[in-house]
């Protein structure tokens, strides 16, 4: 990893993020629609992938997925995961991580590449990236675990009808998720602006004060 990510700025960036997540994350967890909550916390990992690239994305990402098991399995926040968790911990457990860490280290990686083509798409792409990239490893994770789900309800006959219902409660959660990205996109988009402009500017005048000194120094030892 390069050490400029650990610069003080970055650092202190990475570290609001994070708490943004938890605390997203834990207000989520107390309103729950139809047995299953929003991941809020979607909007910083964004945000990680967007300004901190992959890593930054990785890491918020991957506190995101833990929070989210600890609240809503651990501590029965999610009736839905809590079903899931007692019934196969293990591909709950890396269900809940595994699917919001991938999300943020593919959208940095994903803004990387578009960035420099165009400012306005990589954040836009990136963001929605995110929750489709989320809910597309719920459903994996779900469907490994549908058959334990059928059977700790006893609808072991009844394994479609339970598929349904899972299903649609994970759409109904996708869409929900999918429509806060799009009404937090545009926000996204300036702020990714203003940060770019801001650091651009920055190095800008780094480079223009160098250049300055050098002339300076070269003046000197010429006199």
């Amino acid at each position: 990893m390069n050490k400029k990510f650990f610069s003080a700025k970055n650092v202190a960036l990475l570290g609001i993020l994070i708490a943004l997540v938890v605390v997203m994350q834990i207000f989520a967890s107390a309103i729950p629609i139809f047995g299953i909550t929003i991941n809020l916390a979607l909007i910083p990992i964004a945000l990680a992938s967007i300004f901190l690239g992959w890593f930054g994305g990785t890491v918020v990402g991957f506190v995101c997925g833990l929070v989210t098991f600890l609240t809503t399995a651990v501590f029965a926040a999610e009736g839905l995961t809590v079903v899931q968790f007692q019934s196969n911990p293990a591909v709950l457990t890396l269900t809940c991580i595994l699917k919001t860490t991938i999300a943020g280290l593919v959208a940095g990686f994903v803004f990387d590449l578009l960035k420099k083509k165009n400012l306005y798409l990589g954040a836009i792409f990136s963001a929605f990236l995110i929750p489709i990239i989320n809910t597309g490893i719920y459903v994996l994770g779900t469907m490994l675990m549908v058959e334990e789900v059928a059977t700790f309800f006893g609808l072991e006959q009844s394994l479609n009808v339970v598929m349904t219902f899972v299903l649609s409660v994970i759409w109904l959660n996708f869409v929900l998720e999918v429509a806060i990205t799009a009404i937090f996109t545009p926000v996204i988009h300036r702020v990714t602006r203003i940060f770019i402009k801001d650091d651009t500017k920055v190095a800008s005048e780094i480079v223009e004060q160098e250049e300055i000194e050098q002339t300076e120094e070269t003046d000197t030892e010429e006199k």
